[in-house]
């Protein structure tokens, strides 16, 4: 099964990882959030299948198009 990269869309801190290694997630399932403009930005999973790994960590700084974790679908 291919490894599928989750991207943050936004720049800014990760606030909340909401998944863990190991995990099941679904199409649309919310992975991490980060903190931008003051606001909770959701990053999800692009399709169903299990979290890999996870790139980040709780107050990370991300760039916009940075991968956050790998998903094995």
């Amino acid at each position: 099964m291919p490894d599928v990269k989750i991207i943050a869309e936004v720049a800014g801190r990760v606030c909340a990882i909401a998944a863990e290694v190991g995990g099941a997630v679904s199409e649309g399932d919310d992975v991490v959030f980060v903190e931008a403009m003051k606001m909770e930005i959701p990053v999800s999973a692009p399709a169903g299948g299990t979290i890999k790994s996870i790139m980040v960590k709780v107050d990370d700084v991300v760039a916009e198009g940075q991968a956050v974790a790998i998903l094995e679908s």
